[in-house]
């Protein structure tokens, strides 16, 4: 077999490949949905929690009963009813309002932070697991120099000294996410760069940028979409712990976290107050993970159970 052989015989150029032919019944979109979905029940446990979120997401402003932000005080710390689903807050606010307009907010900041953080800790990777030697020493020190510190400590941190903020949230935690994105790249392109069919490529004479492209990036990809995943929750929790404790959103924004930690005051008296954005942070990170954990064992069958 030639190397121009081996070369197109990659995983990443049958991909490609198929990609060139056009999108087939077999591998579009809704085919991998309905057979991630057949893997197993908590597959589609995760999607329907995570398919109700996004809706709400999208169209929580349009089909939200009352305005979040707009105050009645006749109506404060009223208990679940026929006008208030989920009751209301000390400022007479309806909660459910106000955990729609959550959502958005929570898993907006939270997709935000990884959109970031994962092409900065990808190119980080990509360029130490390559080009080793004093490149790859440098970058990793200071990749480092990060994962030293426990995340949420160095979030808290990193937020204090920049202000109380969703700006600044945003800030904080991708700078705690990247360097784990560096790491685990770093990982899959040692250990890719060595296959064969790079090697070939080389040795035909592709150029850097388009083996790590084409060759290296596509068949690393999958251990970055699960981790994705999985932090897209996390993130969604930090966001809040840091507005639980002033470090994130600022009143009047109904943000979980905050919302959760404005209703410490009326514990006793106003239970809906705490419980329903809990329930709603709750769930969207088991969501989340349930949905990483399926993705893991779809890709790689060999973790199932692990």
């Amino acid at each position: 077999m030639s190397t121009q052989d081996t070369l197109t015989t990659s995983p990443a150029a049958g991909q490609l490949q198929t990609q060139a032919k056009g999108p087939s019944r077999r591998t579009g979109f809704r085919y991998f949905v309905k057979r991630f979905a057949r893997e197993s029940p908590l597959n589609v446990v995760a999607l329907g929690i995570l398919a109700v979120f996004f809706f709400i997401c999208i169209f929580g402003t349009m089909i939200a009963p009352y305005d979040p932000l707009v105050p009645s005080i006749q109506d404060k710390l009223v208990g679940p009813s026929s006008a208030h689903l989920l009751g209301t807050d000390e400022l007479g606010r309806d909660v459910l309002s106000r955990v729609m307009a959550g959502a958005r907010i929570s898993l907006g900041i939270a997709t935000l932070i990884l959109t970031i953080a994962i092409p900065v800790g990808t190119l980080v990777g990509v360029l130490a697991g390559y080009f080793g030697g004093l490149i790859d020493e440098l970058l990793m020190r200071v990749t480092d120099v990060f994962l030293a510190f426990p995340a949420i400590i160095l979030a808290m941190a990193i937020a204090a000294a920049l202000g109380p903020n969703l700006r600044n949230t945003v800030i904080a935690l991708t700078l705690v996410y990247w360097p784990w994105y560096a790491r685990l790249i770093r990982g899959q392109v040692l250990q890719i760069k060595e296959r064969d069919y790079v090697e070939a490529g080389r040795a035909i004479g592709v150029g850097t940028p388009r083996l790590i492209m084409r060759h290296i990036l596509p068949n690393a990809v999958a251990p970055i979409i699960i981790q994705a995943t999985i932090d897209v929750g996390f993130a969604v929790l930090a966001t809040a712990g840091l507005s639980f404790i002033g470090l994130g959103a600022q009143p009047p924004s109904p943000e979980w976290g905050a919302m959760i930690s404005n209703s410490r005051t009326y514990f006793r008296e106003a239970w809906w107050y705490f419980t329903f954005p809990g329930v709603a942070l709750t769930l969207t990170v088991i969501g989340f993970n349930l949905l990483g954990d399926g993705l893991r064992d779809y890709f790689d069958p060999r973790t199932r159970g692990s």
